[in-house]
């Protein structure tokens, strides 16, 4: 059996400059993603934040980004410290006039260790369907972007 990414996809009411600003601004990227100590959308640039299933479990997440197009398409590696696996997010933009169709492709999940529960792959559905739907969405909807 062919391993199966996730892919969620959404249309915001949010013109694609905003989405783009979102999705690589430190300090917008806080509001609704992670909190990282440093982010820049610039291939070769490295990353990490911790995030888990509860305030006493968290992994921390090693990134390297590997690819951009301004406003157009965000990719970067996503591993977890101490533990094998490397997987890959994809967030792609399609300009739609005031609105913007996000596509959201996260690949290699199952290079991750089967024995650990909260690598499953229910739970990167569940984890990216609460960012993109819910968090994402009401960041965009009730914050002016500059």
């Amino acid at each position: 059996m062919k391993p199966q990414p996730f892919i969620i996809e959404r249309t915001f009411n949010a013109p694609v400059a905003d989405v783009w600003k979102a999705l690589t601004q430190k300090e917008l990227m806080k509001e609704w993603y992670f909190d990282l100590s440093a982010f820049k959308p610039e291939v070769g640039f490295i990353f990490q934040f911790k995030g888990g299933p509860t305030p006493e479990k968290q992994y921390l997440h090693l990134c390297e980004i590997v690819e951009v197009i301004p406003e157009k398409k965000l990719k970067h590696s996503w591993r977890y410290d101490g533990f094998e696996g490397n997987s890959f997010v994809t967030f792609e933009l399609f300009d739609k006039g005031d609105r913007t169709k996000l596509i959201l492709t996260h690949e290699g999940l199952e290079t991750f260790p089967k024995n650990n529960l909260d690598f499953v792959f229910t739970n990167f559905v569940e984890g990216w369907t609460y960012l993109i739907n819910t968090s994402l969405e009401n960041f965009l909807s009730t914050n002016l972007i500059k």
